[in-house]
């Protein structure tokens, strides 16, 4: 199946899909902690635009919206952010986002590591890929760098800077609406 004919088929479909190399995959459902740090990062996202100021023309798209990687193969990130004029409102589709986010759960760590992290690169206009794992309150920030290389940094606490487009984003507020973890000598 190619995009085209997904996204006419997906549309009268109740839940969400992705489509991989022409295969149909339903997504799972999702946990609390998933959803809170989902939630927390868009905000986070949205917030960090409108601190960057007017200067900033980008916009946070949650999820639900469809990223074309090729031809056969679509995602749908737990967050995004793209630049330029905003879309129409009955788009389904983000053609060039800057920033992609992946909330990792225990059925998807893998594909986020590998599979995705490789297809999101191969968007010329990707200039961070952002895993955030809520069960390790920790950020794995993939980054373009120079010569085509992938620049890795994962962090537990500070700031992530996501230039371009120029936004700073506090890895503490991602998991702010968490509860404490667990007391390891308890």
């Amino acid at each position: 199946m190619d995009v085209d004919t997904f996204l006419a088929w997906a549309e009268g479909q109740p839940g969400r899909f992705e489509l991989v190399d022409g295969e149909v995959f339903a997504m799972a459902p999702e946990r609390a902690g998933h959803a809170l740090v989902k939630y927390a990062t868009q905000t986070a996202l949205k917030r960090a635009i409108t601190t960057a100021g007017t200067g900033c023309r980008c916009h946070m798209m949650p999820d639900g919206m469809t990223v074309r990687i090729d031809a056969t193969t679509t995602f749908e990130p737990d967050a995004l952010v793209y630049c330029g004029p905003r879309m129409d409102v009955e788009a389904i589709e983000v053609p060039d986002p800057v920033i992609v986010v992946e909330v990792q759960s225990p059925g998807t760590r893998s594909v986020d590591a590998g599979f995705k992290l490789a297809r999101y690169f191969s968007l010329a206009s990707v200039a961070h890929y952002l895993m955030i794992d809520p069960v390790k309150r920790l950020v794995i920030h993939h980054r373009r760098g120079a010569d085509g290389l992938i620049v890795t940094r994962i962090s537990s606490e500070g700031t992530l800077d996501l230039t371009p487009p120029g936004l700073t984003l506090s890895v503490a507020e991602l998991f702010a609406d968490l509860p404490p973890p667990a007391d390891p000598a308890a």
